[in-house]
């Protein structure tokens, strides 16, 4: 990582308010360029806070871009942070329709040349393609990084149709607790607790709302990602790895959006900035992000429109592992997508009919659903995962590259209404080891397509179709490619009632469909070193205790049960240069027994305390939630307790029943 210290112009920063028409104030941060005329503006907008939780990731950029001729501004969404207000959902048309008055306000400025830019990763991506699609005037261009597709059957509530149950405990938890913090008196002075006060009497479960729990009739909504393709009038870079769980919704955005603004880019990296890069290799994004801005704000001939439509990574076959630094492989350019140089090749099921009916926990192995870099983020060697499954394998002679979307179509004969079927596609190598390339998921309820429950006839022969996720992956001379087949897969899905009876497979009118590109890698696509600005200078706190394990599976042998249990917030205290401590912990763990489906369960519980020795200020909030299951209800149970240094402020506890529907 090479940082940088010096750019083509001098910066300054400063913090202020934007106001909105109905007197609400959005706390922003700026770094400008130093500079007589008027430039264009770059705009991040997100609920997460900038004067700490984002504030080590924002000095990293911002001032990189202001550096570069852009005045570049992070805002805090209402109720969030400093800013005034009550907390609304990330995807809200509150948060949305605020986020339009602030590019209006932002171009507007005597600063700024009446251009704008929005970028973001995660939500903050999602946000972003959802500012856009409302068309606002003063909009150019959006650089939009792992965008989370809200879309149902691929988003952050389900996968496939089932509901999903990796992270939501700890999303629950996470959202309610974020909502809760109060603002830092050190920028909002002595109002911070009248502020909070309002703030957390507003508080409401983000879980409750979660359209994965209801009736997909009431799925879709106006801001439906698919929808909304039409109403994108900015142009969009749309950016992801293969190891982030939404990377089809860059394959969709180019599918959908004219190509004359519209440009993607598929790296082997998890859900990060790819000048972070885990697993490797990273690239300059900000230079490559430099090229789209000043094509769109500027008006100058970067050549990033001269591009290939898509550039994407194929990896090379590799061992598993939870971790990678660097991923062999090469970049190829995509002219188009669908890509004239990938064609769909169809291998045929052999055998004779199988019972599919895995474990309650198989799926144990499956990694963790949104993986960043951590040491145990990716799934482990397969082999156990596969002996819970009804395998297929087919033998590369030849090295095979597959590139996009693999599908599988199975015949398929249920007992029971209600069932899910859990496709992986495995990298064997020749010393046996399994290593995963990707999967799918379908709710058989939902195999007549996601916006219709139709359960299956109990004893009844269906043909089904599950979409895997895309992938660009290389297998090896002599590898065999392995298609295995489940029905569970926990903690990743909540388990359909009845699933435990599984279903028959027949591999006579099953097959797997892999898109298959010619091997070649065509003209050299090259990057820059990673570039940022110079670091922040947040410190870590020495932490007294030993860290506790990322991922734990503990079995009871006796009791038949199977625990997981995540760490997912593994820094400490964090220690700021303005002399505050923020320290965040959490827990979530995931139970099932081989009982059967209605033993699963989540827990997720989450600390946070802001803490400002120099002005005694110390503000605490811990979060609880739970969720179990029925056959026909999803049972949710979250808690928050608030403390002014050890006195309580607020404590609440919600319990909610929501129907499952067909999820």
């Amino acid at each position: 990582m090479h940082t940088r210290t010096s750019f083509p112009h001098e910066t300054t920063h400063d913090d202020f308010w934007i106001p909105l028409r109905d007197g609400t104030r959005l706390y922003a941060r700026a770094w400008r360029p130093r500079t007589g005329e008027p430039v264009p503006a770059l705009l991040e907008y997100r609920p997460c806070r900038l004067t700490d939780s984002t504030a080590a990731r924002d000095r990293q950029r911002h001032p990189w871009y202001a550096g570069h001729g852009y005045v570049s501004v992070r805002v805090d969404a209402r109720g969030h942070g400093n800013s005034d207000g009550t907390p609304t959902a990330a995807h809200s048309a509150v948060t949305l329709s605020d986020g339009v008055e602030v590019l209006d306000w932002l171009a507007a400025q005597p600063w700024c040349d009446g251009g704008v830019g929005v970028f973001g990763i995660g939500r903050g991506a999602f946000a972003s393609l959802r500012i856009a699609a409302l068309a606002p005037a003063p909009l150019k261009a959006v650089v939009a990084v792992c965008p989370t597709d809200d879309r149902p059957g691929n988003d952050v509530h389900d996968v496939g149709g089932s509901a999903l149950a990796a992270g939501l405990p700890a999303r629950s938890a996470a959202l309610l607790a974020l909502a809760a913090r109060p603002p830092d008196p050190a920028y909002v002075g002595t109002v911070w607790r009248d502020v909070w006060a309002r703030r957390l009497q507003a508080l409401d479960p983000l879980v409750h709302s979660w359209p994965a729990q209801a009736a997909w009739e009431d799925h879709r909504r106006p801001d439906d990602a698919r929808e909304d393709h039409d109403g994108l009038q900015a142009a969009v870079l749309a950016v992801s790895g293969w190891y982030d769980p939404y990377r089809d919704a860059v394959l969709g955005l180019l599918e959908h959006l004219p190509a004359d603004r519209v440009r993607g880019l598929i790296g082997p990296w998890s859900h990060q900035y790819p000048d972070h890069g885990l697993p490797g290799p990273a690239i300059g994004f900000l230079q490559e992000t430099l090229r789209w801005w000043d094509h769109w704000l500027k008006g100058e001939d970067t050549g990033i429109m001269a591009e290939p439509l898509l550039r994407a990574y194929v990896k090379d076959p590799h061992p598993p592992a939870t971790k990678y630094d660097v991923l062999p492989g090469r970049w190829v350019a995509e002219p188009s997508w669908p890509s004239p140089n990938v064609s769909r090749v169809s291998y045929a099921l052999q055998g004779t009919p199988v019972l599919v009916r895995s474990p309650m926990h198989t799926g144990l192995d499956a990694g963790r659903f949104v993986p960043s870099g951590d040491d145990a983020d990716l799934p482990p060697d397969q082999r156990e995962e596969d002996a819970r499954s009804a395998c297929f394998e087919f033998t590369a002679t030849e090295e095979t590259w597959v590139l996009g979307r693999p599908r599988v179509r199975l015949r398929l004969a249920c007992p029971v209404p209600h069932g899910q079927v859990v496709a992986r596609l495995c990298d064997v190598a020749p010393d046996g080891s399994s290593t995963l390339v990707t999967r799918g998921t379908l709710n058989l309820s939902a195999r007549r397509g996601p916006d219709r429950a139709v359960p299956w006839i109990p004893g009844a022969t269906d043909d089904v179709a599950v979409e895997l996720n895309g992938i660009g992956h290389a297998f090896g001379p002599g590898h065999r490619i392995r298609l295995a087949v489940s029905s569970a897969y926990w903690p990743w899905l909540w388990p359909q009632p009845g699933s435990e009876a599984g279903f028959t497979l027949y591999p006579a009118g099953s097959s797997l469909e892999l898109p298959v590109r010619a091997p070649e890698s065509g003209p050299d696509i090259v990057f820059g070193e990673p570039q940022q600005s110079e670091p922040l200078g947040v410190s870590a706190a020495a932490m007294l205790e030993e860290p506790r394990p990322a991922r734990l599976s503990v079995r009871d042998v006796a009791k038949g049960e199977w625990l997981l249990v995540v760490d997912p917030c593994r820094d400490g205290t964090q220690v700021y240069p303005d002399g505050l401590e923020v320290t965040e912990d959490a827990l979530e763990a995931y139970t099932v027994e081989d009982a059967g489906p209605s033993t699963a369960r989540t827990r997720c519980d989450w600390s946070v305390r802001l803490h400002r020795p120099d002005r005694g200020w110390d503000a605490r909030v811990e979060t609880h939630s739970e969720i179990t299951c029925t056959a026909a209800d999803f049972v949710t149970w979250n808690e928050i307790v608030c403390k002014d240094g050890y006195e309580v402020v607020f404590h609440r506890t919600w319990e909610k029943r929501i129907p499952r529907a067909a999820g």
